[in-house]
């Protein structure tokens, strides 16, 4: 049986969607930042909560890349 580590690549600025509802009704959050813990802000409510990186990666159902925004400067 292989034991393989997995750690998915989640990146500041993305967007991922939870499996629960936020209190507020909210499903979506914005990555802040990213270590062994990740925090991140409500897109409803604003709220900001830290949570454990294998927490999320056990709550996560979808994760949205940024796009890149190609109007600005480079």
């Amino acid at each position: 049986m292989s034991k393989e580590f997995f750690l998915y690549p989640f990146l500041k600025g993305q967007v991922v969607t939870l499996k629960k509802t936020h209190p507020c009704g909210g499903r979506t959050w914005l990555l802040i930042r990213v270590s062994g813990d990740v925090t991140m802000e409500c897109l409803t409510c604003g709220r900001k909560m830290i949570l454990q990186r294998s927490d999320l990666e056990k709550a996560c159902v979808r994760v949205d890349h940024p796009t890149r925004d190609t109007s600005g400067p480079l």
